[in-house]
Order: C-alpha cells, then sequence, then structure tokens
C-alpha cells in the first residue's frame, strides 16, 4: 500500500495523485501541508523529506519527496512501457519535458497563480501578472510547436512526460489572465481532461 503525503490542491500532489490515479494503485493520502492537519515543519514529516514539502511518497521503506521523482519512480515501479517508456531514447523524450517544466513552463506563470489565487486583491502586483502572461506565452508556443502532429508530448500515447506539463495546464487555464492561442496545447489538454483520474485528481478548485 503506498502512502502519499500532501494537500489535494498542490500541484505537485496532484502530478503524484494523477499518476496513482491513472494506474488504479492502491493507496492512502494523509493530508498535510496549507490549510490543512499539519505544516511540512512537524518534526516527523521532515525526517522523511528534510525540505518539509509536499508531496512526499512511502512505498514499503522506500522514501521518495520531489514530484517530477515520485512520478518517475511511480512509473518506472508500476508501468514499465507505458508511462515509463523503457528505450532510453524514448524516455529522454519524457525527461526533457518533465525538466522544462519545472525549469521554464512553471516559472513562466507560477507569480501569477501567487498573485491572483494567494494574494490579497489590494495587494497584487498586477503588472507582475502581466510580464508572467507574456513569458507563458513563450512556453506554452514552445510547447504548442512540439506537439504539432502530435497526440502527446512523446508521440501517441501518455507518457510521464506529460504529467508535470498536464497538471501546469490546467492551472494556466483556471486563471484569469490573458492567454495566448495555441491549437495544438488545446486539443492536447481536451485529451487530457477526457481521462478521469485527470479530471479527479487534477480538475480540482485552485484555492
Amino acid at each position: 500500500m503506498l502512502t502519499l503525503y500532501g494537500r489535494p490542491n498542490s500541484l505537485n500532489v496532484q502530478k503524484a495523485m494523477w499518476v496513482i490515479g491513472e494506474l488504479g494503485l492502491a493507496h492512502t493520502r494523509v493530508e498535510i501541508g496549507r490549510g490543512h492537519r499539519e505544516d511540512g515543519g512537524e518534526p516527523w514529516f521532515r525526517a522523511l523529506n528534510p525540505n518539509g514539502t509536499v508531496p512526499v511518497l512511502v512505498d514499503g521503506d522506500r522514501v521518495i519527496w520531489e514530484s517530477n521523482a515520485v512520478v518517475r519512480y511511480l512509473a518506472a515501479q508500476y508501468d514499465p512501457g507505458g508511462l515509463w517508456p523503457e528505450h532510453p531514447g524514448a524516455r529522454s523524450e519524457t525527461d526533457r519535458w518533465m525538466d522544462w517544466q519545472q525549469t521554464v513552463l512553471l516559472p513562466s506563470f507560477n507569480p501569477a497563480f501567487w498573485q491572483l489565487v494567494r494574494t490579497p486583491e489590494a495587494e497584487r502586483d498586477l503588472d507582475l501578472v502581466r510580464r508572467c502572461e507574456h513569458a507563458a506565452d513563450r512556453a506554452f508556443s514552445l510547447l504548442d510547436q512540439a506537439l504539432d502532429g502530435r497526440a502527446f508530448v512523446a508521440g501517441a500515447r501518455l507518457t510521464m512526460g506529460d504529467i508535470p506539463l498536464g497538471a501546469c495546464a490546467y492551472r494556466w487555464y483556471q486563471l484569469a489572465i490573458r492567454r495566448t492561442q495555441v491549437h495544438n496545447v488545446a486539443d492536447w489538454y481536451a485529451r487530457l481532461c477526457a481521462r478521469p483520474a485527470f479530471r479527479d485528481h487534477v480538475m480540482v478548485p485552485l484555492s
């Protein structure tokens, strides 16, 4: 039985829960973090993850933290040849998009999320939001080019590479910001929205 620590409206927790749901894995999720039972500073939780962040996955005597590492572990352990491409070349296509999500895509619009969702209206920096709109346009336009002629980022089927990107895309589409028209991304996103695990674990209220 897997145990996942984290709150359901955390983007990083959603990545892990989407994989768990996609694969139908037996699990328990323990609420922890913002607005829930305890926060990540509790000593017992720091013993699992010294960073004090979610998600944390416990599988037997193995503890995994950092969301994309959790996604990779679950895919490799429970769906080799599926979400986890077994050929190194094919897997590199998924890996690059997972890393790009962390280094380019999320930073492009995440400050706008914090301004519009986590910051009181009177204190919001709307100039920062506008800058994020432009940065996100550039990032999603690049993803749009990569999806030209592809159903998913690595080809014809869903892989772990789609998981972090899809969680980000949901958040981007929910923000009250101006968005560029990216038709390939929109088609890909519609395919994700048709998946029950995506609807159950990613398409949840932001706050």
